[in-house]
């Protein structure tokens, strides 16, 4: 069977891996690099109280978002309302009627016939 680039394609044997050397032992995943670098803490002014703050990635995205919000960001309200209090549910009401498709087609002859 010939590849993409002219090389031939040939399956896997039973038993054996398509990567067998893996992900190597202790590489971080890209979560675990996020959450360290969020948790860097910087001395900044806060925008808010406008007094000398540590904080966190975190926290300067939240304030960055705070402010886009009280800008008029319909977006940034709803993700700081998201997190804040959860996303809302939503629901969906369903209620099943039995009416038939065709009311004009007599079903009992067709229910017979079928026996």
């Amino acid at each position: 069977m010939e590849g993409k680039n002219g090389g031939t394609l040939k399956p896997f044997e039973k038993g054996e891996s398509g990567n067998p050397n893996g992900r190597p032992k202790g590489s971080l995943n890209r979560s675990t690099i996020a959450r360290k670098w969020l948790e860097v803490n910087q001395a900044l002014k806060n925008p808010l109280t406008g007094e000398q703050e540590t904080m966190s990635q975190e926290d300067l995205m939240t304030l960055a978002l705070i402010k886009k919000a009280r800008e008029g960001d319909v977006t940034a309200y709803k993700a700081l309302m998201d997190s804040g209090y959860g996303a809302p549910l939503q629901q969906v009401e369903q209620t099943i009627l039995e009416q038939p498709l065709f009311p004009d087609v007599q079903t009992d002859n067709l229910d017979q016939q079928d026996s």
